[in-house]
């Protein structure tokens, strides 16, 4: 071990990586990043480590990359208690004759409660260390993230129409409020106001969300654009298109995160740009529904800053980041016939540092940077399907998968581990808790399949 000295500093972690990929700059190698108080106080060559530093927890990981945490830019983290359920169908269909009845069943707090913890549980386990959520009961899923020791943004979810957590869109806003004031100081939460989308919330309620967001320095996020049947809606009832009329009423800016965006024309794009709004990019999603392919590459010319989403695990039935970085590459690849399209690079940026931009919490999380909290993943190289390596972004993107994350850091603390051959561990989340939630809310859901 080695010994104090005048030039040491005692620090709580090091973590020493074949690969440092920091996503703010170059992927480093034999590199120690360096953790106290929660944040990242220094990044140095592995040799340089012992004669500046002695830290509490020394790791080890000569096969990995040591990456930012993934950032899930869109979910909805308790319907993964709806997973598999009423698949292959188009969305309003599924909406319609599956999901709402089963929610005017089922949902709860409890409901909401326990299916965040198992959402939780599975992101952990992907390399995931903050997701952004759209549901009810926002204080339930707040139980669940701070029971993890995860990081989140919750939405404040807005309707028009009643349900048991709220009768009237200025009861959502009044509830979701609430529960922001309860837990706003709390160093891993922060709240988003979420209206569904155009077409279930009126003018009035959006005049109300942005006075709202502009008073207590919130930002907005919705589905937006996600169908041809919501435009052509939009037409019918309001008779301009739905990213016109927010705009009209104006919704969009900076603070302004838009889901799905599959069907766009040019000029929307140009104004979304304009605006300085963020684009949840949801690509299995959008595929499984037969919504479409977003135009991505389209939306990067025009400077469009876009993150990664999962949606929830109801309409995906993963909530698997890796999976999304993939895809989302290979379809602007596909869709624009440029095999140059979306680089590895640029879509662990989107996983990562441009979700945090989204969020507003760029200066925060999404890179590993002096400063920022340690929230970190470890990724195993080592495997003989992830070798050889040439490249371990590239790896991360294409070759590497959720099953070879061995280690998830929020705020420098271990929030899962899954040592070689053995199964994982969360710090706080029993594998027994999970398997009685799964149990016993699929018994109670399956009448709706």
């Amino acid at each position: 071990m080695a010994k104090m000295t005048e030039e040491t500093r005692k620090v709580e972690l090091a973590i020493t990586a074949r690969w440092v990929a920091t996503v703010s700059g170059e992927v480093l190698e034999h590199a120690s990043v360096v953790v106290d108080g929660g944040k990242i106080v220094d990044i140095l060559q592995a040799e340089q480590l012992q004669e500046h530093y002695l830290a509490d927890t020394s790791i080890f990981l000569p096969e990995h990359v040591l990456m930012p945490g993934l950032i899930n830019l869109h979910t909805h983290a308790a319907m993964t208690l709806m997973r598999g359920l009423a698949d292959d169908l188009p969305l309003m269909l599924w909406l319609q004759n599956h999901i709402w009845p089963a929610e005017k069943q089922a949902l709860s707090e409890r409901f909401v409660r326990d299916g965040s913890l198992l959402a939780c549980a599975e992101m952990l386990a992907g390399g995931v260390t903050c997701f952004s959520d759209m549901y009810f009961y926002p204080q339930a899923v707040a139980d669940a993230v701070l029971q993890s020791g995860m990081r989140a943004n919750l939405g404040l979810v807005v309707l028009e129409f009643p349900t048991v957590y709220a009768s009237d869109a200025d009861d959502y806003l009044l509830k979701g409020l609430d529960a922001r004031d309860a837990w706003r100081s709390h160093p891993l939460l922060t709240a988003t106001l979420a209206p569904h989308a155009p077409y279930t919330v009126e003018d009035r309620s959006f005049e109300k969300i942005l006075t709202y967001a502009e008073q207590l320095g919130l930002g907005i996020h919705t589905h937006l654009h996600e169908t041809t049947d919501e435009i052509a809606q939009s037409l019918d009832k309001y008779g301009t298109r739905p990213l016109q009329r927010l705009a009209e009423l104006g919704v969009l800016g900076p603070n302004f995160i838009a889901a799905h965006c599959v069907h766009l024309e040019p000029q929307e794009m140009k104004m979304l740009a304009e605006f300085g709004c963020h684009v949840a990019h949801c690509p299995a999603s959008n595929l499984k529904l037969a919504s479409g392919i977003a135009p991505i590459v389209d939306l990067m010319q025009h400077g469009v800053n876009i993150g990664i989403g999962t949606d929830g695990a109801a309409s995906n039935n993963r909530l698997d980041m890796f999976a999304e970085m993939r895809l989302a590459a290979l379809l602007a690849k596909g869709s624009s016939g440029n095999a140059a399209a979306l680089p590895a690079k640029q879509a662990l940026e989107m996983a990562t540092m441009a979700a945090a931009r989204a969020l507003g919490l760029d200066n925060a999380i999404g890179s590993i940077e002096i400063g920022k909290f340690a929230d970190l993943a470890a990724v195993r190289i080592a495997d003989p399907e992830t070798l050889p390596c040439f490249d371990p972004v590239s790896h991360l993107v294409y070759a590497a998968g959720r099953e070879h994350v061995t280690h998830t850091w929020v705020a420098g603390a271990l929030r899962y581990q899954k040592l070689k051959g053995q199964e994982g561990v969360y710090a706080n989340i029993e594998p027994s808790e999970l398997r009685e939630i799964t149990s016993s809310w699929q018994s109670r859901l399956a009448q709706y399949k």
